[in-house]
Order: C-alpha cells, then structure tokens, then sequence
C-alpha cells in the first residue's frame, strides 16, 4: 500500500512539473508587409488579412507555436528581425541566394513567378510572349530566359519602369534589363500601380499573383499583364519564411509545418481562395 501511495505521489509531482514546462509554447513574433495583395494586406480597422495570415495562423497551430504579427515596411524587414524586432518574416519574400547570405529560410510555401503590367492606354500596349514561363534554375533555363530577355530589350529600351525597393523585381531588372530600362522604386507596390495609371512609368514588374489581383482593382481597369513570367534563380526558390541565422530549430518545427499543410491539400485550399488557382510548391 506505501508504495502504491509513494508512486502515486511521484507521478502527481510529475504532472505538477512537467504541466507548465508542457503549456509553456514558444513566442514567435512575426512581420508582414500588409500592403501586398493578395499576399497580404491591411483591412479599414487596422487588422491584417490575406492567403499569407491564413496561412500564418495554421502553421502556428501545427507547430504549436504561440505567434504575433504585425505590419512591417518590407525594406526594412531584414533589419528589424536581423535587430530582434520580429523573429519571423511571412511577407510574399523570395529565398534568394543574396537574401540567403544574411536570413535563415524555411522551404518555400508558394510560387507564382515575376512578370510585367503595363497601360492599355500607355506607351506599351503588350509585350511578346505573353504567360510563357521561363525558369532560371539551370544553366540550361537561364541561357534561354537571357534569350528571351534579349528579346525583349528593344522593346523595353529607354522605357521607365516600376518595381518596389528590396524587391526581386529589383534584383532582376538589375541583373538582366541595367542600362536598358530607367529604373523607379516605391516602398509599395500600390505605389507603382499609381504612377502606372498615371503614365509616369511605361510599365512595371512583381508578382504574376500580385498582378492579376491589382489589375482587377477599382482603379486599376487600364491595367494588363504582358509579357513572359519568370521564375527560380535571381527570383528565388519561392516565398519562404525569413528567420534569424542559426534560428534551425524554429525552422525544423516551421518546414515540418509546412510540409503537412502541404500534404493535406490546405495550402492549395488557401490559394484557390485568394489567388484562383494552385500556388504552392508540389
């Protein structure tokens, strides 16, 4: 009888300890642009919503994370996480190889490749190739991407265009059309989108997602999506979460979420509800 009321006491003492340590989740701040539809983007009340804060709360869920988010400037995002602002970025941002030198990131949750808007009304009407896709994973894939970049260099000489600061429309138009476009950045896409509908830029670059939702905005009816889509190398391998450098536990629990949101169909449920069609990465 005394032992049976000695393990019986062990094992109360054990639930007492280990109770709390158990409930006990680990905070995750996380930052998202909220200007980036249909990604992100902040209602009339202040709240944030979209395919990515949809997204955001399931993972947490899965990896019995406790988490924050909050709107962040998306140039200054890598700052204030690599300052210990945020410890997680969720904000439509590519893995890219320059990215990857100062962010840890979880495998990727989306793709839908970089393309082009231009005026209906405006000096650029329609570019050639329009909705073809050209990786630039490979050696292979990028010679005849830069085929078909040098395509469209005649086309695109001493136009102006728009992409948004920090951006890997930024990074491209760096990389592939320098000398050939004149360059402007916003810190908002919306505020490319402005100076399109007012002919101050010839056309402007970003999302294939990004541009079929704002061309189909109030305001934006003389807005058309052209040209061919690019996607991989410069671009990254796809939206991915951005953490901290030596972060490889939080990204063991976030991969693992991924995958399962994945696997059971609720990454592609989530993206034929904002998007229309699959985005995630099979």
């Amino acid at each position: 009888m005394q032992l049976k009321i000695i393990a019986a006491m062990a094992l109360v003492g054990a639930a007492i300890v280990a109770g709390p340590a158990a409930a006990q989740q680990q905070k995750v701040r996380f930052a998202t642009e909220g200007a980036f539809r249909p990604w992100n983007w902040t209602e009339a009340d202040g709240s944030l919503a979209g395919f990515e804060i949809d997204l955001y709360k399931d993972l947490c869920k899965r990896a019995e994370l406790d988490c924050t988010i909050q709107s962040q400037a998306f140039e200054g995002a890598i700052p204030a996480l690599n300052a210990g602002k945020y410890d997680a970025i969720i904000s439509g941002m590519s893995a890219t190889p320059k990215r990857e030198e100062v962010v840890l990131f979880t495998i990727p949750y989306g793709s839908t490749g970089q393309s082009f808007g231009v005026s209906k009304v405006g000096t650029l009407k329609e570019l050639p190739d329009t909705g073809q896709l050209f990786p630039l994973s490979t050696p292979a894939n990028e010679a005849a991407a830069q085929a078909e970049i040098d395509k469209l260099k005649p086309v695109l000489k001493g136009k102006v265009m728009g992409v948004q600061t920090a951006s890997i429309a930024a990074s491209f138009v760096d990389k592939y059309l320098k000398g050939v476009v004149e360059v402007r950045e916003y810190k908002t896409t919306e505020q490319h989108d402005l100076d399109l509908a007012a002919g101050r830029v010839d056309l402007i670059m970003a999302s294939m997602a990004y541009l079929t939702t704002a061309a189909s905005k109030q305001g934006n009816e003389d807005m058309a999506i052209t040209g061919p889509r690019f996607q991989g190398g410069v671009l990254g391998r796809g939206s991915s979460i951005g953490l901290r450098k030596g972060d490889e536990v939080l990204k063991a629990k976030l991969d693992k979420a991924i995958m399962a949101a994945n696997a059971d169909g609720t990454i592609e449920k989530l993206s034929q509800k904002y998007f229309g069609y699959d985005v995630s990465v099979k």
